[in-house]
């Protein structure tokens, strides 16, 4: 199954995409990944998103090879460190950041393989000393971090910018791919999420057309823009590849939540079973269901889901919920309710009853 998924996912051809963003930070982060293999590789993944990151490459049924950055981002935390630790992935960076805890430092011309496919790395500083462009193996699409930006660029003052040295950049590793090319930026405000060589070499009014490079440097040194306002953060927490100052921020949670792609924790039912005695389980069926042939789960709490809101208070507190309907659609709605009207530790019986019967688990019937 998770290989059809994979292949499914990917369409035409023989490499699977998707383009994530952080609406905070206007981030851009890629997971590409070879369907015949399921090796996936993500590139500029967020500290806040690895749980929907982690998600998809779950539901995909890819296994991460590498989480590689662009640079060392001043904007935010790279989720790299967290990536590993949770699924053994590699960490890419430039060697020249000198970074802690970088598992693969990359130079130009190195190759970083998944499945099949492959990105080549191509230096590209400028905005900081350590940008790389990462280019697929037959040059149809490229990821520029913030060197190149949809009709823009990234800015040159600070972290050993200069704009003489990113001219070079775009000049002779970027606007030199095929024109074809596909390039994919580091961010983008303005809803934009995509360009091409040929269109950055003639519009872009950074560097494009009849620019040179005193134009180009000038327009640099005149942008006055101001300090990134979570650089104080970013920069440290990135040169740990993401990994937390203190071990005690990272908290277990208080099951094996599984996170899915749509944003919601789910449990297993082996790990329900196991743990009867320290939860409450939550049958939010109607009144028909709940006494009809299908069963419950016996000691389960009966509250249907039309009457949640209105009787929610009647739930104890003192234990995690983990809510339950016939297939898990509808307690997956009770769940989010839940969660949006503040209780902390709550969770949905992944594939409801139906699963739970499924697995051999026990039902009893009214």
């Amino acid at each position: 199954m998770a290989e059809s998924l994979a292949k499914l996912a990917a369409g035409v051809g023989s490499l699977l995409f998707r383009q994530l963003q952080d609406a905070d930070t206007g981030t851009f982060t890629y997971l590409l990944a070879d369907p015949a293999t399921a090796e996936a590789v993500l590139i500029d993944p967020v500290f806040e998103r690895q749980r929907r990151d982690l998600a998809l490459i779950r539901e995909l049924g890819l296994q991460l090879v590498a989480s590689l950055d662009t640079h060392v981002h001043a904007d935010h935390v790279t989720a790299s460190w967290c990536l590993h630790a949770a699924s053994g992935c590699a960490i890419g960076l430039s060697a020249i950041a000198g970074a802690d805890f970088v598992t693969r430092p990359l130079a130009h011309g190195d190759r970083i393989s998944f499945g099949s496919r492959s990105l080549l790395v191509r230096e590209t500083p400028g905005h900081t000393d350590g940008c790389l462009t990462y280019v697929l193996d037959d040059a149809s699409m490229a990821f520029t971090g913030d060197a190149l930006l949809i009709r823009g660029c990234g800015r040159c003052d600070f972290q050993q910018g200069s704009a003489r040295n990113l001219w070079q950049s775009i000049q002779g590793q970027i606007l030199t791919l095929p024109d074809t090319c596909l390039l994919y930026p580091g961010h983008d405000y303005s809803g934009r999420s995509v360009t091409s060589v040929a269109e950055e070499r003639r519009f872009n009014p950074r560097f494009g057309g009849a620019a040179r490079e005193q134009d180009f440097v000038l327009h640099m040194d005149h942008l006055r823009l101001p300090h990134p306002r979570r650089i104080d953060e970013a920069v440290p927490g990135n040169l740990r590849s993401g990994r937390p100052p203190q071990t005690s921020e990272l908290q277990e949670p208080w099951a094996p939540l599984q996170r899915t792609y749509a944003g919601l924790d789910e449990v297993l039912p082996d790990w329900v079973c196991a743990h009867r005695d320290q939860i409450t389980l939550l049958d939010v069926r109607s009144r028909e269901e709940w006494q009809g042939p299908d069963g419950r789960v016996s000691g389960s709490v009966h509250l249907p889901l039309s009457e949640l809101s209105e009787r929610q208070t009647e739930l104890p507190r003192d234990r995690p919920l983990v809510v339950v309907c016939y297939a898990g659609s509808r307690s997956a709605l009770a769940t989010q309710q839940l969660q949006r009207n503040g209780w902390p530790r709550v969770a949905n019986l992944r594939g409801g009853l139906h699963r739970w019967a499924d697995e051999g688990y026990p039902l009893e019937c009214p």
